[in-house]
């Protein structure tokens, strides 16, 4: 029996060292990814042209993703177009830029608990024999999900989703994949699944005509790696629907949707339902929450701007992805005041307007001084303090961030390092009068991180 427990212990303390030795490496390996130089504002490298509508991807493969771990995307769905189901191999966090459409999120083990009439075409084509189907003229499906402009929606790893615009202008959706994220044992090359469609080579463009840092072949039908016969026979049915199902088609992963998509709706007010988590399970799981709402801005001030923040205690299911989101919107010269992420990197993508942003390292030197505007993207990576003041027409943007819970350490304002400090400690920290270390906590009295712009 002794000599059972001690093998017992020698086998955890074997586990629990492997854990911790890869959990070491993974976090040197990512540490030594974030030696920058040089960061800057940053735009789509690879452009992919499809029926319904365009998929632009930024490149992983810059120092700035690689060091915070994600590949951005950005798909721009037409009117009436269908984003073919596929899944990826690690989380997914998106922003709606613009428009609306229904979201379908299909959870493996969970119950079909929804009928949508069929099409006439979907009833005459059927085989009538076959065993589990509803009832005539009726489909069963999982949950079907609203999505609007200002929506964070979290898409788990492995579970497949599509997304249908059914409104009357584009729909944007702007993501970032967390290739990071312990549920992906691939690599860090940004994957994505398709059961349908798939990208030909001529679709594939980088900003100069070449093909970008992700190919076709990372965007393909995986159905097609498949032998005919075996999966008709899984399917159980004729060898020309399988020829469908694994038809290279020249679509590309957004099609058009000619005959209309005939499903029951989601009900608008119990979309908006709030769930504090408790009767929450994976089947059920809120995906998505909206950062547009004014109410329910953590920081506002009346001259400076408003932070909305969308984090693993207003959306449960962002507990497990580990990843949260905000929104910012800053005034006319307004002034996000210098401060540091104390857990997460941030990767910002700027809606509208325009800023001058400064960021600097451990070591005092200016790694960025640049003006962004609509459309771009850069990285903060963790600890590096940032800063961004708003130019005459004001800014807003969207932050991704590799934290469920994310925290931020301001440098000025009421709620900043500095305010916590005795006057005499900051006096002789910068050789200062302590009268210029009293102007220096309190001048901008109650203001956070959102400043307003400064009065002479």
């Amino acid at each position: 029996m002794a000599t059972n427990k001690l093998a017992l212990l020698l086998a955890f303390s074997l586990l629990a060292s492997v854990a911790i030795g890869r959990q070491s490496q993974t976090q040197l390996s990512r540490a030594q990814q974030c030696r920058l130089q040089r960061l800057s504002s940053s735009q789509p490298s690879l452009r992919i042209e499809s029926e319904g509508g365009v998929t632009e991807a930024w490149d992983e493969n810059e120092d700035q993703f690689q060091c915070a771990g994600v590949a951005p995307l950005r798909n721009i769905l037409q009117p009436n177009s269908l984003s073919l189901p596929n899944f990826h191999p690690a989380p997914r966090l998106v922003y709606i830029e613009r428009g609306q459409g229904l979201l379908g999120v299909n959870f493996p083990g969970c119950a079909e608990t929804f009928q949508s009439q069929q099409s006439s075409e979907g009833r005459e084509g059927g085989r009538e024999h076959e065993q589990g189907r509803g009832s005539s003229g009726r489909d069963q499906h999982q949950k079907i999900r609203r999505i609007r402009r200002g929506d964070i929606v979290a898409l788990p790893p492995g579970v497949s989703h599509w997304c249908f615009n059914d409104g009357d202008e584009e729909l944007i959706a702007v993501s970032i994949t967390d290739l990071n994220n312990e549920a992906n044992q691939l690599d860090q090359q940004l994957r994505a699944y398709y059961l349908a469609g798939g990208q030909p080579q001529r679709g594939s463009q980088g900003r100069r005509g070449q093909r970008g840092p992700q190919g076709p072949e990372n965007f393909q039908n995986i159905l097609q790696g498949f032998d005919e016969e075996l999966l008709a026979e899984a399917f159980n049915v004729d060898r020309e629907i399988v020829r469908k199902m694994q038809r290279q088609d020249e679509r590309g992963l957004i099609v058009k949707v000619r005959e209309g998509l005939r499903m029951i709706r989601p009900d608008e007010r119990e979309e908006e339902e709030r769930s504090n988590g408790i009767e929450e399970t994976w089947c059920t799981m809120r995906l998505h929450h909206n950062v547009d709402d004014r109410r329910e801005a953590e920081v506002y001030s009346r001259e400076g701007g408003r932070l909305n923040v969308v984090n693993r205690n207003k959306l449960p299911i962002l507990r497990y992805l580990d990843l949260s989101a905000e929104k910012g919107h800053l005034f006319p010269n307004a002034l996000y005041t210098p401060h540091w992420s104390m857990n997460s990197h941030c990767i910002v993508y700027i809606t509208r307007g325009e800023a001058q942003v400064q960021i600097a390292d451990h070591s005092g030197q200016n790694v960025m001084n640049d003006r962004v505007s609509q459309g771009d993207m850069f990285v903060v990576p963790q600890f590096y303090a940032a800063t961004m003041k708003a130019q005459r027409n004001g800014i807003e943007w969207v932050s991704f961030q590799t934290n469920g819970l994310p925290m931020r350490s301001p440098v000025a304002g009421y709620t900043s390092v500095l305010r916590a400090m005795p006057v005499q400690v900051i006096a002789n920290s910068y050789q200062m009068s302590p009268r210029e270390a009293q102007d220096l906590k309190y001048n901008r009295g109650r203001e956070t991180v959102l400043a307003s712009p400064r009065r002479s």
